[in-house]
């Protein structure tokens, strides 16, 4: 014994067509547009006084070579890539020697590492050495962790 037919098929029908509408602008909806890593690509992160300039491999966490020699990675220590995300060291266990920025936990283990892009491996640390590729090059000595803002 239905009472309400005629108000449960109205019911339903606003219901389907809710949800039909709403499928419909879903399907033809403009596709976000997320951020890409080309965007940081180029960019020159600020860096904390006090870094230094190395090559890093990655063995086994936390054991790392920092220029060849063994070095340590220190308890909490954080890894950022060239689009400054958050890295495991995991991840880059005998993956390639990364150029990077670092900097040590009292003088002792590496606690903060950035590994470097080509914009960011140009630009000299104060007090460091010129190459004899830097000499090759032509490029003007420009000291200084950071560009001018």
């Amino acid at each position: 014994m239905n009472r309400c037919t005629r108000e449960l098929s109205r019911c339903r029908r606003l219901a389907s067509l809710v949800l039909c509408t709403s499928a419909l602008l879903g399907a033809f909806a403009l596709p976000a547009f997320a951020q890409t890593d080309d965007v940081v690509k180029g960019h020159v992160r600020p860096f904390p006084p006090g870094i230094q300039r190395g090559e890093m491999t990655v063995t086994q966490p936390p054991e790392i070579t920092m220029n060849g020699k063994p070095d340590r990675l220190s308890m909490g220590s954080r890894i950022r890539d060239t689009n400054n995300h958050l890295v495991l060291s995991a991840q880059l266990v005998n993956q390639q020697t990364y150029v990077v920025n670092y900097l040590r936990e009292n003088g002792g283990p590496v606690h903060q590492v950035w590994i470097l892009n080509a914009e960011e491996a140009k630009i000299r640390l104060p007090g460091m050495k010129r190459s004899f590729f830097d000499i090759l090059s032509g490029e003007p000595e420009t000291g200084g962790a950071t560009p001018a803002q």
